[in-house]
């Protein structure tokens, strides 16, 4: 518990020596509110007498009806010198599918559901081609919107201290980072974790209005403080995506997202496979 006092009280110093440096330079500070990802994806599938038509042909007449429903927003908060780049960030993301089967009672499932709030603070101390190289401090909040099913909702402080390259042309982020958390899902049952996470933002362009983007991290832990069945051993998640301009601010995007990870109780392995296209809302505002 002492290392995280040690590392909020870091990130509340260097937040307070940021805004004092802020309000000293107002009038050159590059402060920037970026929408990286606001997006939508809806498609629903309404099918009328299904029942009658279960010996048709044609599979559309006697099909499920089906609602599916996701949204993303990931917006960052950046103030950036030429020692540092101090970010905070608020990533939420939803997803609900509705079924209704020919024969039974309408169901509800989650495939998505996930809300952190974070700050980092990012050092510039080195160069690396086109991109900054430093050591990097960040904290954060992990909950959702939902409950799944009877289990607590999630409830985890998060955070990292390691070495990260960012701000590159093709590479955004690319970091290895000490990981500790202390996660009070289960009331009045505090867990500490400690792990090694490495992650991955990059972007590159295939033609002008085209980018091809792929987010990643692996997360593996190796102590827990207590025994709860649920807790992964390691995680994986990745997220690959095709952005097609319309406009300045909106694109067309399929994408790809896989999740993976282990809990303590089980020997196999779950995951999420999901592929869909989402209409999404991207711009930077200097402020």
């Amino acid at each position: 518990m002492k290392k995280f006092q040690t590392l909020i009280y870091c990130l509340a110093f260097a937040a307070s020596a940021a805004a004092a440096q802020a309000a000293e330079t107002a009038e050159k500070s590059p402060l920037r509110a970026n929408f990286k990802r606001v997006g939508l994806e809806l498609s629903s599938t309404d099918v009328q007498n299904a029942q009658d038509y279960q010996d048709s042909p044609n599979s559309k007449l006697s099909a499920d009806s089906e609602t599916v429903i996701k949204g993303v927003f990931d917006f960052v908060l950046e103030y950036e010198q030429d020692a540092y780049q101090w970010n905070n960030g608020l990533q939420m993301e939803y997803g609900k599918t509705k079924l209704k089967p020919v024969d039974g009672e309408e169901t509800s499932t989650e495939n998505s559901d996930r809300i952190w709030a974070y700050t980092d603070i990012n050092a510039k101390m080195w160069k690396y081609e086109d991109a900054d190289v430093g050591p990097f401090a960040s904290i954060g909040y992990q909950t959702e919107f939902t409950a799944n099913g009877d289990a607590p909702r999630s409830k985890i402080i998060r955070g990292m201290e390691g070495i990260k390259m960012f701000n590159g042309q093709y590479i955004k982020e690319l970091y290895l980072a000490g990981v500790e958390e202390y996660d009070f899902t289960y009331s009045g049952n505090e867990t500490a974790k400690l792990a090694y996470e490495v992650g991955l933002k990059s972007e590159y362009p295939l033609r002008e209005g085209v980018k091809f983007q792929l987010d990643g991290y692996f997360r593996d832990y190796v102590y827990f403080s207590d025994y709860v069945g649920t807790d992964f051993e390691h995680e994986l998640g990745t997220v690959g995506r095709m952005d097609v301009k319309l406009n300045d601010t909106l694109s067309l995007a399929p994408y790809m997202n896989y999740f993976m990870a282990k809990a303590r109780e089980t020997n196999k392995t779950g995951s999420n496979f999901m592929i869909g296209l989402a209409l999404t809302y991207s711009d930077l505002f200097n402020l």
